[in-house]
């Protein structure tokens, strides 16, 4: 049964929540600065920490794999991206990044099998990584899209069909590829050159989209294809595919068709694991935001409506729910 937070303790919208690995803990975050941590345990909730620092709206969080400890990290307008840690039940920023000099609107954490690594899309159009190793930090930052980078997602750390773990199929630390979506319309894939220690793009960028790319999400499958999705503010999404066999990277697109209704916007995109002991997989989740108007005589009101649509790549449809 859906658990429901009626009060949340902030005290303006919430833009981002985000489980922990285990799923007992969620984090949110808002436009009133902090980010809030509740306790899971079955049905109930329990606040117990409220973590300050930004000085402005906070758009995204995300948790790291729990292999490098209880670590959340967060990123908002005020250009900044924070780090937490949970020692001895007390919750500590451990790290304030100030590598942008615009809104950080995007957080990724890389698949744990390559590191402790922590990718950051920003409005300045570049896209930093974070990489934590031995009690250090470094980082690299480079310019990715040339109006602004709205998202980020890292590919799984295996080859494309490979279903066995990049570190026991001979290579060491897996792989290190991403994309991200700007708002110059535009997908890019990034991975890294060992010999020119960077990240480089991976040919051409992704086009189809006619409007700024609000999201993309990486399937996290290491089937003989590789997905990625992409949500943009030109009310489509895409599902773009690569074949590991007949076409290593080559892209092919197809647009999603929803029924015509008053879309707002398509907000964000993530891959919902399904499947059995004989197949698993994932299938899209699709979230978006719509105006629903209503007349009251010569009175007008529009509210806002959240839809959440879940598309089946196997079976070629959609299941629909509103809240």
């Amino acid at each position: 049964m859906a658990q429901v937070i009626t009060n949340s303790g902030h005290d303006d919208m919430i833009h981002d929540a985000a489980l922990d690995y285990y799923g007992r803990r969620l984090a949110t975050c808002s436009s009133d600065r902090t980010v809030k941590i509740f306790e899971i345990e079955g049905e109930t909730h329990r606040l117990t920490e409220t973590l300050k620092g930004h000085e402005g709206a906070i758009w995204s969080i995300s948790w790291a794999h729990p292999k490098y400890g209880n670590i959340l990290a967060s990123a908002g307008y005020d250009g900044k991206v924070l780090i937490y840690k949970e020692t001895s039940s007390a919750w500590t920023k451990i790290y304030d990044f100030a590598l942008h000099t615009a809104s950080v609107n995007s957080l990724s954490w890389c698949p744990h099998e390559s590191g402790c690594l922590l990718a950051c899309a920003s409005s300045d159009g570049n896209v930093s990584v974070l990489e934590f190793k031995d009690n250090s930090m470094d980082h690299k930052i480079f310019h990715a899209h040339g109006i602004g980078v709205n998202s980020v997602s890292w590919a799984p750390s295996s080859q494309p069909g490979s279903l066995v773990s990049a570190s026991a199929g001979g290579k060491e630390g897996g792989i290190k590829r991403f994309v991200t979506g700007g708002s110059d319309n535009l997908l890019r894939i990034w991975s890294w050159d060992q010999a020119s220690l960077s990240y480089k793009v991976e040919g051409a960028p992704l086009q189809g989209h006619g409007d700024w790319v609000r999201d993309v999400a990486w399937s996290p499958t290491v089937l003989q294809k590789s997905y990625i999705a992409s949500a943009s503010q030109d009310k489509t999404v895409r599902i773009w595919t690569s074949s590991a066999v007949s076409n290593p990277g080559q892209w092919e697109s197809k647009v999603l068709q929803f029924e015509r209704e008053s879309v707002a916007r398509i907000m964000e995109f993530k891959w919902k694991r399904i499947g059995c002991q004989r197949y698993k997989g994932y299938d899209a989740m699709i979230v978006w935001r719509r105006i629903v108007e209503r007349r009251f005589g010569s009175d007008r009101h529009a509210n806002t409506q959240t839809k959440y649509t879940l598309y089946s790549i196997q079976a070629q449809k959609f299941v629909s729910m509103y809240g």
